[in-house]
């Protein structure tokens, strides 16, 4: 993403619609979560203000998140590119309660280069007390998702592709 992030979304405004979500959830699908999601913004745990060399750093490497639906399952893909190297991690995830959450696990990790997969190796499945997740706070119909992550901090993407097309 060139330009930079969406600065009408704040942390004040995440804190207070995730406030409700924890008393009311969100009511959201794995159909509302299909698509490629582009990182704009992240707020380290107790901050208010989002982590700007953070946040520039990660929109210029491109990071993204794919979710995707295959055989009834949803398979997300967490990377970063630097021109045509890609550093990728993927696995199945769970959607879970009201709120809900995500739950994943990258049990494959890979480097692509111009297009073709150079290097990959499998990983270790966590241990379900250390199970990777998103808390869901917000799928706005805008086009932009908000969650808080396992280690506390908050992240925001805008969806750039449904259904991994372009």
């Amino acid at each position: 993403m060139a330009e930079g992030a969406d600065q009408s979304i704040t942390a004040a405004a995440l804190l207070d619609e995730e406030g409700r979500v924890r008393a009311q959830g969100t009511g959201l699908q794995a159909a509302d979560l299909l698509g490629c999601w582009q990182l704009e913004q992240v707020w380290p745990k107790g901050k208010r203000q989002a982590a700007q060399f953070s946040g520039v750093l990660l929109r210029g490497l491109a990071a993204q998140l794919e979710i995707r639906e295959q055989g009834g399952d949803l398979q997300l893909r967490n990377s970063v590119r630097l021109g045509g190297v890609e550093l990728f991690f993927e696995g199945p995830g769970t959607l879970t309660g009201r709120r809900p959450l995500l739950e994943f696990q990258f049990l494959r990790m890979g480097l692509r280069v111009a297009g073709r997969q150079w290097w990959g190796r499998a990983l270790p499945a966590p241990s379900p007390q250390r199970m990777p997740f998103f808390a869901l706070i917000c799928r706005d119909s805008s086009g932009w998702l908000a969650a808080r992550g396992r280690g506390g901090g908050l992240a925001q993407w805008r969806l750039s592709r449904q259904d991994g097309r372009s």
